[in-house]
Formats: C-alpha cells, sequence, structure tokens
C-alpha cells in the first residue's frame, strides 16, 4: 500500500450566503485547494473525485457530486457522492486515501458542500432530524439538539459534569474562530453569555450548539509516487480510523460516550504507530459542547469523566499542550453538514504548513482530525504528520 500525502486544501468561508449556490461554493473552495498546493496544480491532475453532502432542502440529491465536479472542470472524472451525514466529506477524504493508497489514482480529491440558510427554520430541523433513527427518535419529535441533551445530562449525571464546564467549550472555540477569517461566528462569547442564554435542550442553551451553515471544502490526496511534483515538504496522513455503531442512540450501550469514536480513534492510533500523547492538536467533531467533551475522552486526551477537567485546565485551549479546534471547530467556525469533515482537513493542514495566520500555533508536527455522524452512528478519524519533522 502506497503513502497518501495532503497537498492542498482549501474552502469557502462558512455563513449564511443566499446570494450564493452550492456550485459557487464548491468552486471557491475548490479554487482555494488548488492555489494552496506549494509547488503547483493543474485541474486534469485528478484522477478520482469524493464528494461529501447531506443535501439538506432537498436540492440535486441524485448526481450531486458530478453536479460540483463538472462545475470546476473535472469534466470526465470518476466522482462518488458520500453520505454519512454529519461525518459525510470527513468519509470522502478516507475514500480519496484507499482509492491513491490501493493505486487506483495518484491524485484524488475529497470535497464537501452544503446549503441550508435557504431553508426554514422547521424545514432545516427535519433534514438535521434525519441523521438519527427515523421511526424511534426522529419521527416520536426527537430534535438533534435533543438527541445531544440526552447525552449531556447522561455525561453530568455520571461524572458531575457541570454547565460551566460545557461553556468553556463555546467560550475557547469562539476566542479561535475570532481569528479564523473563514469562520461564521467570528465574535468572542463570555462564560456568562454561554452559560445564561435561551435553552435550546436541557442543559443546552444557544451558545453550546453550531450554527446552520453554507460552505464548501476540499482536500487534495497525491500518492507518494508523484507527491514530490507537488511539495518538498509534504504532509502524510499517516493514519486513518473509522467505525460506525447503531444510528438510535437509545440503541447503544451508552449515552455519556460515542463507542464509533473511540474505536475509530484507535485504529488511527495503530495505523499511525503513535498515541494521543504524540498529538500536537486536534479538530473534533463539536456540534453541541458536550460532543467536544465527549470527543477528549473517546480519543483519550483524557480519562472516562474528566472531560470538564480537561476544559477547565486550559490544556486544550490555543496556548495549551494540546490544542483543539483552532479553527473554531463546528460550534463558532460553522457546520455546512457535508463540508465539515474536509474542512477540518483544511485546519490540519493550515497548520502543519504554517498558514494559519493570527491561529497559527508553534510548530506543529501531528494533527489529528475527528468527525462524526448524527450521533454516534459513524464516525472517522484522521492523524497527519510532517514527515520532514517525524523523527528529528
Amino acid at each position: 500500500m502506497r503513502d497518501a500525502y495532503l497537498i492542498g486544501a482549501g474552502q469557502s468561508a462558512y455563513g449564511a450566503f443566499p446570494e450564493e449556490s452550492y456550485r459557487s461554493l464548491f468552486r471557491t473552495a475548490f479554487e482555494a485547494a488548488a492555489e494552496s498546493v506549494p509547488d503547483g496544480f493543474e485541474t486534469d491532475d485528478v484522477d478520482e473525485a469524493f464528494v461529501g453532502t447531506l443535501g439538506v432542502g432537498g436540492r440535486q440529491l441524485g448526481l450531486s457530486g458530478p453536479a460540483v465536479t463538472e462545475h470546476v472542470g473535472l469534466d470526465g472524472v470518476p466522482c462518488t457522492r458520500v453520505e454519512n451525514a454529519c461525518a459525510a466529506s470527513g468519509f470522502a477524504l478516507r475514500s480519496a486515501v484507499q482509492a491513491v493508497r490501493s493505486g487506483m489514482a495518484d491524485v484524488a480529491l475529497a470535497g464537501g458542500f452544503e446549503v441550508m440558510s435557504d431553508a426554514s427554520s422547521d424545514v432545516t430541523k427535519y433534514w438535521l432530524g434525519v441523521s438519527g433513527e427515523t421511526e424511534w427518535e426522529r419521527l416520536s419529535g426527537t430534535t438533534f439538539a435533543g438527541v445531544y441533551a440526552q447525552m449531556a445530562a447522561a455525561h453530568m449525571a455520571a461524572h458531575g459534569t457541570t454547565r460551566e464546564q460545557l461553556s468553556r467549550v463555546a467560550v475557547k472555540n469562539h476566542e479561535n474562530a475570532a481569528s479564523n477569517p473563514h469562520a461564521q461566528l467570528d465574535f468572542p462569547c463570555s462564560l456568562e453569555d454561554a452559560q445564561s442564554a435561551p435553552v435550546v435542550a436541557d442543559p443546552l442553551t444557544l451558545y453550546h450548539c453550531c450554527p446552520t451553515s453554507d460552505g464548501a471544502a476540499v482536500a487534495l490526496v497525491a500518492s507518494e509516487d508523484v507527491v514530490a511534483t507537488y511539495a518538498a515538504d509534504p504532509i502524510r496522513i499517516a493514519g486513518v480510523g473509522a467505525a460506525s455503531d447503531d444510528v438510535g442512540l437509545f440503541q447503544r450501550e451508552t449515552y455519556a460516550g460515542i463507542p464509533a469514536s473511540r474505536r475509530a480513534g484507535e485504529a488511527a492510533y495503530e495505523a499511525a504507530g503513535i498515541g494521543p500523547d504524540d498529538l500536537d492538536f486536534a479538530e473534533v467533531h463539536d456540534c453541541f459542547a458536550i460532543a467536544e467533551l465527549l470527543a477528549y475522552e473517546d480519543l483519550g486526551f483524557c480519562e472516562r469523566g474528566e472531560a470538564g477537567a480537561l476544559i477547565e485546565s486550559g490544556r486544550t485551549d490555543r496556548d495549551g499542550d494540546l490544542p483543539v479546534n483552532t479553527s473554531g471547530g463546528l460550534k463558532a467556525k460553522g457546520h455546512p453538514i457535508g463540508a465539515t469533515g474536509a474542512g477540518q482537513a483544511v485546519e490540519a493542514f493550515k497548520q502543519l504548513t504554517g498558514a494559519a495566520g493570527d491561529r497559527q500555533l508553534d510548530d506543529p508536527v501531528r494533527g489529528l482530525t475527528h468527525n462524526v455522524g448524527g450521533s454516534g452512528g459513524a464516525a472517522v478519524v484522521h492523524v497527519f504528520e510532517r514527515e520532514s519533522e517525524v523523527g528529528a
């Protein structure tokens, strides 16, 4: 199996853009990704494409992948649409890595898009709900926020987690988003703001919830045989892990964790030959504040039940030992469902190539991205590393 490398990554801004279409957002992301390749990139170089989207609102549900790849000039390139709810483009990236490692492609595109702002709140609530179990969750009236509120309540009951600790996730990620020109909620949030905001689904307040977003992201993956054409100091995709689970929260072994995340993380660490202590940063799936705390435990950043103490310690702050969600995360950067996983790879690429601007970390070598579908029915984890610095 050949090594796979992340040679470029880019995204559109995330937010509400009534003047944009899903095609134009994807073009913006594709052009940004192509421009980010250190030694140049041509559209004709792409051998295979994988595009993630949920299809909020019902637009272009059939052939939505070719609809955007054709728009950016990839006529004739095989394209597969990937749908795994909020993990759609994370799994698209996994598919691109598999295509490159297998020899099927030398260069593969992984991307995603979503347009969510042009639907009413009731319609958007419906489309978010389709990522849960249909008969016993969505059709019985449970919302996406309601499912994560149950997870938060379970974690609080089991481990003493507090609303203040949930709120610290929001404060941290808003602070990071304020330094990200692509972020949707690019303004600070105080601890008091987060705790006193209107309740969406108890115990979650408005500031514990991600926004609905429009946006697109693209990552470009190359094989070890051609990577020198694109970058002298490439970013190796050192490990990939994925897992699935029961779609319905009520069907799983626990409400206070996401088993698919744990299994995906363990597989990615094993493939990369590292452990969580070897990471310099992570982008984790924080659609709600509780989701980030669950990720700390599921990915081995701390022991089970210690996530609240970890966020309070400051270790996951941008100046901490393990910065988490330097982009602002889904919570503040935004969460255009189909684009989120690829968007996490954009932040990893920027951090590892020194292109993260005001939020740039001090010489990171390894980073992780973690993307969850629904409330944990699927999860995918990628480990990225600056190959030239590994073992240096």
